[in-house]
């Protein structure tokens, strides 16, 4: 009885998007809703079939990836520079909070045309756009976890002669590690969503300048098909970032919590 409760706990995420598929082939079957506007599953599904049969689709593919990874990357150095040098210090983290939060309060949609103005139609633009995006979730949880750690281990570390060096890499950093990965995780969702966007607003290659094409064609079929191979991918991203998170941080409570049912 409690291995099939395990099996069905762990199954459940599956279970849910078959349901979700079900009641959307429903959905149109019952209401007759047209395939112009929603079309049924296996009809995207099929879509998606031709759509990878496409050559250019994988160059479509790349250039997102390159651009949500790069963004991501950029991301993490700042957020978690960042937020180490703010926690650490009262001082800057007074300075420069202001600007911190006024990059949060602007909408980022609204600074994207003028990234492609300064960045150009280029990989750069849409790469800023998806590190802009990325960056808060890394950075505040990075500033959280800093200065969650336990004073008390700080002062064991100082009476045994640690230095800073040594008190940042064995102690701050591995504490906030569970901190750090969990806003990676929100992250790289932020980073696609951004690479998106800028595509949206200009370029010429990339998933999201391919559903725009599809959009123009009105081929609302493969439209969907982008959407969902967009999905996919940030899937796949989000649960190789969770995995890491798992690797790196097994140690603490909040992983064995994941996997009670």
């Amino acid at each position: 009885m409690k291995a099939a409760r395990r099996w069905l706990f762990r199954l459940l995420p599956l279970l849910m998007v078959v349901l979700f598929f079900a009641a959307w082939e429903g959905y149109v079957v019952f209401f007759k809703v047209s395939a112009f506007i929603l079309p049924p599953p296996d009809r995207i599904v099929t879509a998606m079939v031709r759509l990878l049969q496409q050559r250019n689709v994988f160059m479509h593919v790349r250039v997102t990836l390159v651009e949500t990874l790069g963004g991501f990357g950029a991301a993490i150095v700042t957020g978690v520079a960042l937020g180490t040098v703010m926690a650490k210090s009262p001082w800057i983290e007074r300075a420069l909070r202001p600007f911190v939060v006024a990059t949060q309060i602007i909408p980022k949609v609204a600074l994207a045309p003028l990234f492609i103005l300064w960045f150009g139609f280029g990989l750069e633009s849409k790469i800023v756009i998806a590190a802009v995006l990325s960056f808060f979730p890394i950075f505040s949880n990075t500033f959280i976890g800093v200065r969650s750690v336990d004073r008390g281990l700080r002062e064991v570390m100082t009476t045994m002669n640690a230095g800073a060096w040594p008190i940042f890499w064995l102690l701050e950093i591995r504490a906030a590690m569970p901190f750090i990965l969990t806003g990676m995780e929100v992250g790289i969702v932020l980073a696609i969503i951004g690479a998106i966007v800028g595509e949206f607003m200009g370029g010429s290659v990339g998933l999201g300048n391919l559903a725009i094409l599809t959009l123009q064609e009105m081929q609302v079929d493969k439209l969907f098909a982008v959407v969902l191979l967009l999905t996919l991918i940030g899937v796949v991203l989000y649960i190789g970032v969770s995995m890491l998170r798992r690797w790196l941080t097994a140690w603490h409570e909040a992983i064995g919590a994941d996997e009670r049912p």
